[in-house]
């Protein structure tokens, strides 16, 4: 499985800040209407039912919020980076500059696991979210998060 699979480049968005969590997922779920013709407001229900289980923030400013959403027919990804960091509640307890959301079917079982995984690793390289970081332009970050990458395993 690659990134480029799962991330399409009109997924991918800049913003400046959000005010919440609540708010970033606003942000999230009018992304993936936009781009992956999701249902914004039933996005938005599955990020925060999710989130209520516990926070998806996995630490060094980077946040994985995902959900299962009726309908959907395979997994897709959205990508916001905030100019401005969010308190998100992470496990480490600094805030969110990195949100990278993925959305499942609802009986797509180690698909989604697969790609979170994926997904995680990713991030978890220090060396790409520096890139990231460095690069606030939609296109710049697609072609990070998609080019192929040596990733340790998990």
């Amino acid at each position: 499985m690659e990134l480029s699979s799962i991330l399409k480049p009109k997924a991918v968005r800049v913003i400046g800040a959000a005010s919440s969590k609540k708010r970033l997922f606003q942000e999230i779920a009018d992304l993936a209407e936009s781009a992956l013709s999701m249902n914004a407001q039933e996005t938005l229900e599955a990020l925060l039912e999710r989130e209520s289980l516990g926070p998806t923030g996995v630490g060094h400013g980077v946040a994985l919020p995902h959900a299962r959403i009726p309908g959907l027919e395979s997994v897709a990804g959205a990508f916001i980076m905030l100019e401005k960091p969010l308190d998100f509640g992470s496990v480490d307890r600094l805030p969110v500059d990195l949100a990278f959301s993925l959305f499942a079917p609802e009986d797509a079982g180690a698909e989604h696991l697969k790609a979170l995984a994926l997904v995680s690793r990713t991030l978890r390289e220090q060396a790409i979210c520096t890139k990231l970081r460095a690069n606030p332009d939609p296109n710049k970050i697609y072609a990070i998060l998609t080019e192929s990458h040596p990733l340790q395993a998990a």
